[in-house]
């Protein structure tokens, strides 16, 4: 008779585009999802949880432009239905307010916090399950809703602890842009193709430059490779048009800074020279000496440059116009230049949005993984997108609403030094005697019962050794010793394992040496003392 075949043991691994989380790592994301939320929760949103399942049919256009319902999304058949897991938390929004809009107060607000899944081809830093944090204004077509949103996002970074000047927020228009393809002559259903290819050039600025976008608004670009990429075909007026949008900061900059300039002249206290801002970025205005008011100027001149380029397209002039009022209430709340600014450069994204646009970006450098100098780039970015539930209810409902990175935002803390790269572990009870577990079980209860994280060693108590390497590896500040000799005299040691560590390694001095990390306290104090030393140990 046959042997059955051995079945192969599963292998112990992570599943391709996943990853998982540790003790740390998922204390530092909550700390800093709190003090989002409390931000949240100040100016008036709600939390809302909604169900990581959606059906296929709910998630709709918010699906990655594909053939099949299961690609892109982790998808499966149910009953004869379609059911995958969250691509965003946008579309789950969209479900829950046509579901229950008429419990719902209009505008409804709301944050959302929890991971999303993507069905996409997984490569470094980029996983097929990440967090996202999000916060929509639905029901409200005033541009209000948008600056408050930029306002918040920049209230948020401040928050978790990104200091002002290491971000700024940008703010375009969708529609200024609609406003420069239709004198480009690109409006109607005929130019559909045109307008995608031109689109999707756009968005890749900041990977081509000025130059490679022109090639694709054109015949084409050929790239490293020999690869050919098809243009858009347009003529050398429609592209000389488009260009003056994509072209417009550094436009802008020329303008700026020969107004300046020119304003040095009566001012010869301000060392800034119209060579200087041409060649600093928006984020070293500080540096070179730009005031409040040039920052404000900044703006000016950039909405005085985008109703040139819109000329007389009526969807252009109001995008401006939706611009200018944002500036105009974000000044009144005390948010300058210096924190939000309007950024024709802001073009993520622009094919989904009907409305204003902003991103988070972070200014400061940090290394990469050769130790290259660069800088962090963007943590957030969203805008108004008004066809949120319609696909739903068949009316339009105006939202607006922003998406943070969790991971990314996460990681930026981190390379800043605001994240504990080790979380404190938990006071350790050692055990001298297993017959005594009852006594150290009491120990433990006193000290959760005033506010202390402990724990009982529960391994093998037979190597003391070996608890006091548990205690190191669980980065334990205090550990807790009570044999007995101790319990004879109502007595127990203390052991500062924190202090202990910095004795070691400053063992040569003798300042260091002179210390002692070690205590005998009656048992009746052991809370006060634990809580003495923890406190010392923050300090």
């Amino acid at each position: 008779m046959a042997k059955d075949k051995k079945q192969p043991r599963p292998k112990a691994i992570t599943p391709k585009g996943f990853r998982d989380y540790f003790g740390s790592e998922v204390a530092a994301r909550n700390a800093m999802l709190e003090k989002i939320a409390a931000v949240y929760h100040r100016y008036g949103f709600d939390a809302l949880e909604t169900s990581a399942v959606e059906t296929v049919e709910a998630l709709g256009k918010f699906l990655p432009d594909v053939d099949r319902p299961n690609e892109g999304v982790f998808a499966w058949e149910e009953d004869s239905d379609w059911l995958a897991l969250r691509y965003d938390l946008t579309a789950p929004l969209a479900r829950v307010f046509a579901q229950h809009r008429n419990d719902l107060p209009t505008p409804y607000r709301r944050y959302a916090m929890g991971p999303v899944w993507r069905n996409e081809k997984p490569g470094p830093g980029r996983f097929r399950q990440f967090y996202q944090c999000d916060a929509d204004t639905v029901g409200s077509g005033n541009v209000a809703a948008d600056a408050e949103i930029c306002a918040m996002l920049a209230d948020t970074l401040e928050a978790v602890g990104i200091e002002r000047g290491d971000y700024v927020v940008r703010v375009n228009n969708r529609k200024v842009l609609n406003g420069v393809l239709e004198v480009a002559g690109l409006s109607g259903d005929d130019k559909e193709t045109e307008r995608g290819i031109v689109l999707r050039a756009i968005d890749k600025l900041d990977r081509l430059g000025v130059e490679g976008v022109r090639a694709l608004l054109g015949e084409g670009r050929k790239d490293e490779s020999g690869d050919v990429t098809k243009g858009a075909g347009l003529s050398d007026a429609s592209i000389q048009r488009i260009m003056q949008f994509v072209s417009a900061n550094e436009i802008i900059r020329q303008q700026l800074a020969t107004e300046v300039a020119d304003n040095l002249k009566s001012d010869p206290t301000r060392a800034l020279t119209a060579q200087m801002i041409r060649k600093s970025r928006d984020t070293e205005l500080d540096e070179w000496g730009f005031t409040e008011n040039d920052r404000k100027g900044l703006n000016r001149v950039t909405l005085e440059y985008l109703q040139t380029v819109v000329e007389e397209s009526e969807i252009g002039l109001q995008g401006v116009q939706e611009l200018e009022t944002i500036a105009k209430l974000l000044y009144a709340q005390g948010y300058g230049a210096d924190r939000i600014v309007i950024d024709p450069s802001v073009v993520r994204g622009l094919g989904y949005y009907t409305g204003p646009v902003y991103e988070a970006e972070l200014t400061f450098e940090i290394k990469d993984e050769k130790g290259r100098p660069r800088q962090f780039g963007s943590v957030a970015g969203g805008g108004r997108y008004d066809d949120l539930v319609k696909r739903f209810t068949g009316q339009e409902v105006p939202a607006t609403g922003v998406s943070i990175g969790v991971d990314r935002l996460l990681a930026a803390l981190t390379a800043k030094g605001r994240v504990d790269a080790a979380q404190a572990g938990p006071v350790v009870v050692t055990v001298m005697d297993k017959d005594r577990m009852a006594d150290y079980q009491a120990m433990v209860a006193e000290l959760r019962n005033a506010g202390i994280r402990a724990e009982v060693y529960l391994g093998n108590p037979k190597n003391f050794g070996n608890q006091m390497k548990y205690a190191d590896k669980r980065n334990s500040p205090i550990a807790v010793i009570e044999g007995g000799d101790e319990k004879e005299r109502g007595v127990v040691q203390l052991k500062d394992l924190i202090l202990g560590a910095q004795i070691a390694e400053n063992a040569t001095l003798e300042e260091w040496q002179e210390r002692t990390n070690q205590y005998e306290i009656l048992r009746d104090d052991l809370v006060e003392k634990v809580r003495e030393i923890l406190e010392s140990q923050a300090k």
